[in-house]
């Protein structure tokens, strides 16, 4: 009999241990990443679960995904939290960090939503536990009960949270339009801005299309949002000749919808993306940090 201590033991408790954490680990950075709209927070937050995964006594654990989808949202709630203050001195516009969805599919196999780009932007208006509820419910079919629990909440208290979250995204939550109509204003809207085409532009957008872009203050961008179908036009054909010289324009899907990014000398430099309503083009999205876009593809 092998003894209580036998190192053929702990060699499989913790090949079980690494089993069920990959097992869950697309979720966990599904719902981490949706929760913080920053790949690089999320992955963090995968290591510090890592990390408590490892050092608990795992015997007492009845369900692994349970036990490690808990340990990711109360973390990242707690990330939610401090990461308020840093946004609110964050210089220009915040935008959440694109992911590429083509060469990570699992991140939006479950469900689409709280993906896209826009959407992420609205979950900022949530409170931290809002934003938790929401993502869990309606981007991984969670029931109440379990979400309650995970957020330690009760369920009335947990369905409470989720209608709130659905009444303040429903309010400035737009029609959307099918994938081809997407496609078709995007590919449109990068050729007039490329020619920097106003009447181009103009006829594309919706007449109160938002433009906005994240520079981080560390590349030049417009530090306020620009607003109207003139302005936003205007604002598009002021910097197109040096903006769009010598760039390479790669096809690509930005969290789970058709974009571009941008590349010069083989490094990406903007990521491009829009959401479209029926009237046409209402954000234009420009993600121009170089911090954010470590993990787009040339």
């Amino acid at each position: 009999m092998p003894s209580k201590n036998d190192p053929a033991d702990d060699s499989r408790s913790l090949q079980e241990a690494e089993e069920a954490f990959r097992d869950a680990r697309g979720s966990m950075f599904g719902i981490a990443y949706r929760m913080l709209g920053s790949a690089g927070d999320a992955e963090d937050i995968i290591q510090e679960a890592w990390i408590r995964w490892q050092t608990y006594d795992r015997s007492k654990v009845e369900n692994p995904k349970t036990f490690l989808t808990t340990t990711v949202t109360r973390l990242a709630i707690n990330v939610l939290k401090s990461a308020r203050v840093r946004r609110e001195t964050y210089v220009g516009p915040w935008l959440p960090e694109p992911v590429d969805t083509r060469s990570d599919p699992a991140l939006g196999a479950v469900n689409r939503e709280a993906l896209e780009i826009a959407v992420l932007m609205l979950l900022e208006k949530l409170t931290p536990t809002e934003r938790a509820a929401y993502v869990l419910r309606e981007a991984f079919d969670y029931p109440y009960q379990q979400i309650a629990e995970i957020i330690d909440q009760t369920p009335a208290n947990t369905r409470q949270l989720v209608s709130r979250a659905r009444k303040h995204l429903a309010a400035e939550k737009r029609s959307s339009v099918e994938s081809a109509e997407h496609q078709r204003l995007l590919t449109a809207f990068v050729a007039a801005a490329q020619a920097g085409n106003v009447a181009a532009l103009e006829e594309l957008f919706a007449a109160d299309v938002v433009s906005y872009a994240d520079g981080g203050g560390v590349v030049r961008a417009s530090k306020f949002p620009v607003v109207g179908r003139h302005r936003v036009a205007a604002y598009c054909h002021a910097f197109a000749d040096r903006f769009w010289a010598d760039a390479t324009v790669h096809p690509i899907e930005i969290n789970g919808q058709a974009g571009v990014v941008l590349s010069r000398d083989g490094v990406v430099f903007a990521a491009i993306s829009v959401r479209v309503a029926p009237d046409g083009i209402d954000r234009l999205l420009w993600m121009m940090n170089p911090t954010k876009l470590a993990a787009m593809p040339a």
